[in-house]
């Protein structure tokens, strides 16, 4: 296995900082227990009489679901560890869990649904759109493409091998629209928007601002449907959230330019501006780049960080499914910040010069991790060679800087 060498790779073993309880984004109670209401409920109760009904040995921490050992575990240095034994479960979960609410989440262009899992763990849910072989048409703007499902799974598991672990767990997993979704939704307007295709196939189509009409239904075979399952984060109401615009935010416009794009010294007013002039915050959105340009993701308008956490935490690298829509051309521009401020990581240099060397080629690595998906194959063959050329050329970018 490719993917277990690389993750035993010294660079992928440098200690994280100790994590104190000011680190943590929750503090727990430990002696806080969660049973089953009953031996034929799925359901999780908190409960103080849970020490007759726990095993003896174990502590209140191993009656939590994962969602919630997961959410726990977020500090400000990692949304998950390295070597993380909750993952193939919370990854286990998004895939198999009994969903028993389905509702549209408010707001975005497209399609999404809220999904919640008998212990209470939430997912959002997000449907094929396309299919895997599908190009952006070349006369697309990137503002107007369709976001696909395939790109967040495959994001999240590009994130993990780039050692950002920045992204939450995301699974693929077919749905069955009518007994997921249009039998249990209590969501009105949802509700109302599904319908029999003259095909015999079971559709719906949403509400939303952008991309939500009988033109744009998305329709099951006759009612099964692809999607992405992703973990959710914390709710805002208990761990808030910051949304930054990004410097190097696009125009969002047909002909206008942004200000990046006209002034080649650009970063140097980036550098000087809060929150770039200290800290790390500029190298993690360097890091972003460098993720959004390997899988060709031009729509980076925003990110989020932990309030709790202040300047000094990582990126939330979240909605990433504008991603992996090309294979036959790269978008050079995604790396401006790269180009424009000649800094990186040194960690992240010297990984992604690991990950363009035979034994642990990106391609193969990343085709190997996606191979776990219940969706597999999750990217097209093309996409995955598109990454080895595009690690090239970021490579190319930092060795030009060196020279300068």
């Amino acid at each position: 296995s490719k993917l277990a060498a690389l993750f035993e790779h010294p660079l992928y073993n440098i200690p994280v900082p100790e994590v104190t309880e000011k680190d943590k984004l929750f503090i727990i109670n430990p002696m806080e227990k969660f049973s089953l209401r009953s031996s034929e409920s799925d359901e999780w109760v908190s409960s103080s009489k849970a020490e007759t009904l726990l095993p003896t040995g174990k502590t209140a921490y191993d009656t939590y679901p994962t969602w919630l050992k997961f959410h726990i575990g977020i500090n400000r240095y990692e949304l998950y560890p390295r070597q993380d034994p909750l993952l193939p479960t919370l990854l286990q979960d998004l895939a198999t869990q009994r969903i028993i609410s389905s509702v549209q989440k408010s707001g975005g262009t497209q399609l999404k649904l809220i999904m919640t899992f008998p212990n209470y763990g939430q997912a959002l849910f997000k449907p094929m759109k396309q299919t895997r072989d599908q190009e952006t048409p070349i006369d697309f703007f990137y503002f107007s493409d369709f976001e696909r499902h395939n790109a967040e799974i495959a994001a999240f598991h590009l994130d993990r091998i780039l050692d950002f672990r920045r992204i939450p767990p995301v699974s693929g997993r077919l749905v069955n629209i009518t007994k997921e979704i249009w039998d249990i939704t209590t969501d009105k307007k949802l509700a109302k928007t599904f319908f029999i295709s003259p095909a015999g196939n079971v559709c719906f189509y949403g509400e939303c601002s952008y991309y939500c009409s009988t033109e744009h239904a998305l329709c099951g075979k006759p009612d099964q449907l692809e999607g992405s399952m992703a973990a959710l984060l914390p709710d805002k109401t208990l761990a808030k959230r910051h949304s930054w615009r990004s410097p190097w935010r696009r125009s969002y416009h047909k002909s206008k330019k942004a200000e990046w794009e006209l002034n080649p010294n650009y970063c140097a007013q980036v550098r000087e501006t809060p929150p770039y002039d200290r800290g790390h915050r500029l190298l993690d959105l360097i890091d972003m780049t460098i993720l959004d340009f390997l899988m060709g993701n031009m729509d980076r308008h925003h990110y989020e960080t932990f309030e709790k956490f202040g300047n000094d935490t990582f990126l939330l690298h979240l909605d990433n499914g504008r991603g992996f829509g090309t294979h036959s051309r790269d978008e050079p521009s995604i790396l401006a910040p790269l180009q424009q401020c000649c800094s990186i990581k040194k960690s992240t240099y010297l990984r992604l010069q690991l990950l363009a060397t035979q034994p642990y080629r990106l391609s193969d690595v990343l085709r190997e991790a996606l191979a776990a998906d219940p969706l597999a194959p999750v990217l097209a063959e093309p996409h995955l060679q598109a990454l080895d050329r595009r690690l090239g050329k970021v490579l190319l970018v930092v060795g030009h800087c060196l020279a300068r």
